[in-house]
């Protein structure tokens, strides 16, 4: 069976998303201050594709016996960053962007405190047991 030209028409429409739109785009290349501090960007991606076609009938037949095909496809993609995740020694933290206070992000601030206390209680304990 021959190949369908809407197939063709989908398949060159995903390949330029997937070069627009990569796992570097959501997270992005982290970058390191001369602090020692590491900021790695995060994005949120929306993506919207569509693509459509029709055969037409001529008013005669080709010799081939196909029809005349007309279609299109388009796509959009919106990528808005959100957050940064910024790493110190052993501290991580979201640094939300515009207020934006989602639980997703409250709860990685809240574990990232958490650890930090409970390594702080581990270390005293230790200095406890030496001096004790």
């Amino acid at each position: 069976m021959e190949k369908h030209p809407l197939g063709d028409l989908m398949e060159t429409t995903m390949s330029k998303l997937r070069e627009m739109v990569d796992v570097n785009t959501i997270i992005g290349t982290p970058v390191t201050t001369t602090d020692g501090i590491t900021l790695i960007p995060v994005s949120k991606v929306s993506l919207g594709f569509a693509s459509g076609g029709s055969d037409f009938a001529p008013k005669r037949q080709s010799a081939s016996g196909t029809n005349p095909f007309g279609g299109g496809s388009g796509a959009g993609v919106s990528i808005v960053p959100v957050a940064f995740v910024v790493i110190k020694d052993a501290s991580v933290r979201i640094l939300p962007l515009d207020g934006q206070s989602d639980p997703l992000s409250k709860a990685i601030d809240m574990t990232s405190e958490i650890v930090d206390k409970i390594k702080d209680m581990i270390t005293k304990k230790k200095d406890e047991e030496k001096t004790g």
